[in-house]
């Protein structure tokens, strides 16, 4: 099999190099040049996906992978299958911007030729592979889709850091616009994946089933949440209640927190509530989580006038991405309420704090701290790592209570 990759990030990367893995010749394509001189050297643009850089050394100096920038020459050189993963940005209220997934369709349209199948893995609301990514297509290309080539809809379904994994674990869903484009679609993913291959019989229906399994998500933490505030008010430990609760097996509650970052939680609710706007239950979970920020500040007590440290800007921990995250939520409720909100996070340096629009902590006197991401390297803090801190409030339940003795560690939902 011939196989072209567009947009060598966290997720196409990996699956180009499981392509190339079982024995295809893969050609990745992505506009950042830096990204392509990395990839043929066989050295990953990225830190921290595990076996990453063995795979696609292997999968390079085979032969078998190799990256360029024009998306439109690599699929004109002919490919059976063309995997698409660029980003969908959001507004601040996750509203889509087509204009990264709009410019990859034009590109690959302008050199498609007749058989290929061409999949979206990105996510996207339902509707979006028959209504906007086929129709760019064929007035792009001037071919008839499900006659000269398929278009198809496979949601990824993997975690940063564990890609590879991922991809050998869960069923590899596949949605096409045709009975006959979806079986080749099938097909294709069968050639390079060891994991179950389900036919959803149709685009809609995978599109739906990413947002589903996301957006029960957003759901299940939203009901740990409200479940965290029911036990502060009456003094209870809702880790105990919620251990207790899903010791029999109906029971799958997720744990509280200060927030719900990253590229997907906060935003495939969205989607899905673009294509259910009536929908009730998405809706009031996305309220109870997108005010957890200001309860964790309502748990801390007073700021006005005071500097209040917040630990890890990264959404969650271990990982170098801000998308979404509560630090920037607790940043606009410690102003509105008179504080001055400082930041810290171990993958970020100073430079970068203040390019995202965060004040970096100086190390020296802070009134109060909030813990955001739940970082390894904080279950070691201690008191003498931060000075002046009269109380804290442990958003992720991360922090050695015992080792900040004076200080009152509030855990959201723990007495």
């Amino acid at each position: 099999m011939k196989a072209v990759v567009v947009a060598l990030g966290k997720v196409g990367l990996p699956l180009a190099a499981q392509i190339a893995g079982a024995g295809h010749e893969v050609v990745g394509c992505d506009i950042d040049p830096r990204v392509v001189e990395l990839v043929n050297r066989g050295e990953p643009p990225f830190p921290g996906e595990a076996d990453l850089d063995t795979v696609l050394r292997a999968a390079v100096d085979a032969g078998r992978l190799r990256a360029v920038a024009d998306t439109t020459a690599a699929v004109a050189e002919g490919a059976d299958l063309v995997v698409a993963v660029p980003p969908l940005y959001v507004d601040a209220d996750a509203k889509p911007d087509w204009g990264a997934l709009d410019a990859v369709t034009d590109a690959i349209a302008r050199g498609l030729q007749p058989g290929t199948t061409v999949v979206i893995e990105t996510t996207v609301p339902v509707g979006t592979t028959r209504n906007r990514i086929a129709p760019r297509l064929e007035a792009g290309s001037g071919l008839q889709g499900e006659q000269d080539f398929y278009t198809a809809f496979s949601p990824e379904r993997v975690f940063s850091g564990r890609v590879f994994q991922d991809l050998a674990t869960y069923p590899k869903l596949v949605g096409g616009l045709s009975a006959a484009g979806e079986q080749r679609c099938a097909e294709l993913y069968a050639s390079f994946l060891t994991a179950e291959i389900w036919a959803m019989q149709g685009a809609e229906a995978a599109e739906l089933a990413k947002l589903a399994e996301t957006t029960y998500r957003d759901v299940n933490i939203a009901l740990a949440n409200e479940l965290a505030r029911a036990a502060d008010a009456i003094g209870v430990d809702v880790e105990h209640v919620i251990t207790a609760s899903n010791s029999q097996p109906f029971s799958h509650i997720h744990k509280p927190g200060v927030a719900v970052g990253g590229h997907c939680i906060p935003v495939y609710p969205r989607f899905f509530l673009e294509g259910a706007p009536g929908a009730q239950i998405p809706r009031v979970a996305r309220d109870v989580n997108e005010a957890m920020p200001a309860y964790a500040v309502d748990l801390l007590g007073e700021v006005e006038g005071h500097t209040v440290l917040v630990l890890g800007v990264a959404y969650r921990g271990g990982v170098k991405e801000d998308a979404f995250s509560g630090a920037a939520s607790l940043r606009e409720v410690l102003k509105r309420r008179g504080a001055r909100p400082v930041f810290a996070d171990p993958l970020y340096s100073d430079d970068e704090l203040r390019a995202h629009g965060y004040e970096p902590w100086d190390g020296a006197h802070a009134d109060a701290a909030i813990v955001q991401a739940d970082h390894a390297e904080y279950a070691s803090l201690t008191s003498a790592h931060l000075p002046g801190v009269a109380r804290i409030v442990d958003g992720r339940g991360v922090l050695d209570a015992s080792l900040f003795p004076g200080v009152p560690v509030k855990r959201i939902g723990r007495p």
